[in-house]
């Protein structure tokens, strides 16, 4: 009896085979499914073919059987690439912790992301050990705190992936500082302790940061202009009596360094309350003596 009709089914569809008349064989040209396979049993799709004589008989094999189930089995390969984040630290963050937790993490909703594949490189130095990969939906939370401190400046972190179908995504970077040092803060005027009877005051310095700048400055919590030298200069206003005047620096890591001086504001003369000359009258060439009594 003759083959009346040949059937594939695959990934839940029935495809109707057409025989070949120069091969003789039963073909059909079929779409991969849009998903990979590696997540199917033993990474690949299965499917069956069902041939039907005239008579009604029919003979189904499937990805199980002995000799030809493996020519059913299909491998199915994704083609894009794991999304690579940083969670910490951003790009062109001040940093004031020398042994930051670094987090980032890898997605790949298809075939997965391949844990062997996941390298962070430090100022381009690959990461062998105290890196941790947790398994979280679509991918890996990865952390890396370094045992030893960064020195204070600017360090580079990389991090590439793969997935499970091979595809390496393009290495991420992410550019930051560490700055563990306060700004060097001068208040050269006015001195410890001043007495005037001025009731305006020119406070002035000089303040930097080898690693963060620009400095900001803040008098009495009041913002003031800061040179590109670092030398800032502002007027203020003296209450009557003992002043305190802080003056604090503070860099773009967010360390500061606070200076203060006392100045006093006294507007108010001496008083006499008494004067007197001894002896009164004197001999002529004799000394004498005045005594005054003066508050203020």
């Amino acid at each position: 009896m003759a083959v009346k009709t040949v059937k594939y089914t695959f990934n839940g569809q029935v495809y109707t085979l057409t025989k070949n008349a120069s091969t003789g064989k039963y073909e059909a040209t079929i779409t991969a499914p849009g998903k990979s396979s590696y997540n199917q049993s033993g990474h690949k799709y299965g499917g069956s073919v069902t041939a039907t004589d005239e008579a009604g008989n029919s003979t189904t094999i499937d990805q199980t059987h002995s000799t030809l189930g493996s020519g059913l089995l299909l491998r199915v390969l994704e083609k894009v690439a794991p999304t690579l984040a940083f969670t910490y630290p951003t790009a062109g963050a001040y940093i004031t912790n020398a042994a930051p937790a670094i987090k980032f993490k890898v997605t790949d909703n298809d075939s997965g992301v391949n844990p062997n594949t996941i390298i962070i490189k430090v100022d381009n130095v690959a990461v062998t050990t105290d890196f941790t990969k947790t398994a979280v939906t679509g991918g890996y939370e990865c952390t890396y705190t370094p045992k030893t401190a960064l020195a204070d400046g600017q360090h580079t972190i990389s991090i590439e992936a793969s997935d499970n179908d091979g595809n390496k995504a393009s290495a991420k970077t992410v550019t930051f500082t560490i700055d563990t040092i306060p700004p060097t803060l001068t208040v050269t005027n006015p001195s410890e302790g001043l007495i005037t009877n001025k009731p305006s005051l020119v406070v002035s310095g000089k303040t930097n940061d080898a690693t963060s700048k620009p400095v900001s400055v803040t008098i009495n919590g009041t913002a003031v202009s800061v040179n590109t030298d670092g030398t800032f200069s502002e007027e203020i206003t003296l209450a009557s009596g003992v002043n305190t005047i802080t003056v604090i620096a503070t860099d773009k890591a967010g360390k500061t360094t606070t200076v203060t001086r006392k100045v006093t504001l006294d507007t108010a003369a001496p008083v006499f309350k008494s004067a007197t000359l001894t002896p009164n009258p004197v001999d002529c060439g004799k000394t004498f003596v005045i005594s005054v009594e003066v508050i203020d």
